[in-house]
């Protein structure tokens, strides 16, 4: 199951890599990624990021963001919250289909796990 949630991922032009990441921890539970991506430090990237985010939204009374999307001009990075405390993690490359890539991270977010 976890194997065809990344195969699905990875599939989509553009995309570097594709992890699933323990939100408490930022510890990398599985992954798919292209040679000479550090998936360890975008996983500690990511649940970091996606923790800050929680604790901003959630002082403002407001609910958990459903995507996380940080680009830059190497690429960017997604993360969607998945169940059982994961996160469904995505790098790509600045020409990826954005709209194309948030919707396959959300469905596998309701997936994963």
């Amino acid at each position: 199951m976890i194997a065809d949630v990344l195969a699905g991922l990875t599939r989509i032009p553009g995309v570097r890599g594709v992890l699933i990441v323990s939100r408490d921890d930022g510890l990398v539970v599985a992954d798919a990624l292209m040679e000479g991506v550090d998936g360890a430090a975008i996983a500690a990237l990511a649940a970091s990021l996606a923790g800050r985010m929680r604790s901003v939204t959630m002082a403002l009374g407001q609910p958990e963001p459903v995507m996380m999307h940080v680009a830059g001009a190497g690429g960017s990075l997604l993360a969607a919250p998945g169940r059982h405390g994961l996160l469904i993690v995505a790098v790509a490359a600045p020409d990826v289909n954005a709209g194309e890539l948030r919707l396959g991270l959300l469905d596998a977010a309701g997936r994963a796990a």
